[in-house]
């Protein structure tokens, strides 16, 4: 039991620890980070973050990897939508949307993508896990609609891909340019549902 308690205080220490550091990172860019300025929001000794983590590129690469395995849960939750097609397209596509419209998100994408020169790999491997995770949910809706005679498509992968393509530049691709609080000048429902309407004009059956 004791030893269930340290490992339990253990992993919180250094989920603590993460959220700090992937708030220090964003917020002054890897450069400009110190792992003096990560333990004091973490609210641990300097000592005891280089415990958990040896250096700061080795806390760069853990706070992105953390990131990959949790930004795609909202979208997936989408996945549990009851309806036709229409109806669970939107609920995908509005997760989708709403998801890549938060400055968090565009913040870790943009902070990725800019430290792709120092971090090559670290960077390949967020971006193709968050294609994998997201285009994967996309792609799990494409094939059940498929399976059930709603909709028609060769390449599912390809046709949820293009859906998610629809609603990437009015979302991500607008933050990324204009500023991570920059919020599109239409409603995300609104976006979203015409992405699905051009989608079933296309692949509906």
């Amino acid at each position: 039991m004791l030893i269930g308690a340290v490992v339990n205080r253990s992993e919180r220490k250094k989920t603590e620890i993460l959220a700090a550091a992937r708030g220090v990172f964003l917020r002054e860019g890897y450069s400009a980070a110190g792992m003096e300025a990560v333990a004091r929001m973490a609210g641990v000794s300097t000592a005891t973050l280089y415990a958990y983590f040896p250096s700061k590129a080795k806390l760069f690469e853990v706070v992105v990897h953390d990131a990959v395995l949790t930004m795609a849960e909202p979208v997936r939750a989408s996945l549990g939508a009851k309806g036709d097609a229409r109806g669970r397209l939107t609920s995908l596509a509005l997760a989708y949307a709403t998801f890549m419209s938060l400055p968090a998100t565009r913040a870790i994408f943009r902070m990725v993508t800019s430290e792709r020169r120092r971090f090559e790999a670290v960077a390949d491997h967020f971006l193709q896990s968050a294609h994998q995770a997201l285009g994967g949910a996309a792609t799990q809706v494409v094939e059940d609609l498929i399976a059930s005679g709603e909709l028609a498509a060769a390449h599912p992968a390809w046709a949820a891909g293009q859906l998610l393509g629809m609603l990437d530049h009015a979302t991500l691709v607008l933050g990324l340019a204009a500023g991570d609080e920059t919020l599109p000048a239409r409603p995300l429902r609104d976006i979203s549902e015409e992405a699905v309407e051009t989608f079933l004009a296309r692949y509906g059956v």
